[in-house]
């Protein structure tokens, strides 16, 4: 049964501050594949980013380090906390989806270009077999090195193309739906 691993999904990144983003759907559609998760009794694990930087909004202790209520871990749902983008590095989480034989995971959240890319990169060089939501991301507008401004869907798309057919499979929430639906 393919795990749902939902990225970042903190109070932090609701905040004005954290900048124009795209996909302002995404947390629903989140939502409602968590929804469908629970009812099929499949694996949830839930992923944190705990900054090492002071004055982040992340800095742990802070508001913004929680979890948005409607997407927050309910017991017996795994929870990862990292301190880089990456849900791998330093975590236990390859070790912790092995030891419980998953070995397909369908990846949601925050963002696209950052913690999500990241993550399904590292999950597909591990071998995972990895789907990551389009539908269910989101990013933040992102200006180059060479100080153009590219819109969050611009930045969302670029994404997404670095890791489909490479690292993972971009699909949306009817797809990972059916995916749930298949096993």
């Amino acid at each position: 049964m393919p795990v749902l691993l939902i990225i970042d999904m903190q109070v932090g990144m609701t905040w004005p501050r954290s900048g124009a983003r795209n996909n302002p759907q995404a947390e629903a559609g989140i939502a409602q594949l968590l929804s469908r998760w629970r009812q099929a009794g499949a694996p949830v694990v839930h992923v944190r980013h705990m900054s090492r930087t002071p004055g982040s909004v992340f800095w742990p202790g802070q508001p913004g380090a929680e979890f948005q209520p409607a997407l927050a871990p309910r017991d017996g749902e795994h929870v990862v906390e990292k301190n880089v983008p990456d849900a791998f590095t330093h975590t236990g989480l390859e070790r912790w989806l092995h030891a419980r034989g998953h070995g397909e995971l369908v990846i949601v959240g925050v963002s696209t270009n950052n913690s999500v890319e990241a993550t399904a990169r590292s999950a597909g060089n591990l071998g995972f077999h990895t789907h990551v939501v389009a539908d269910a991301c989101f990013a933040f507008d992102k200006t180059d090195l060479r100080g153009i401004h590219h819109a969050a869907e611009e930045v969302h798309q670029m994404a997404l193309a670095n890791l489909h057919g490479e690292y993972a499979t971009v699909i949306d929430a009817a797809a990972a739906a059916a995916l749930l639906a298949a096993r």
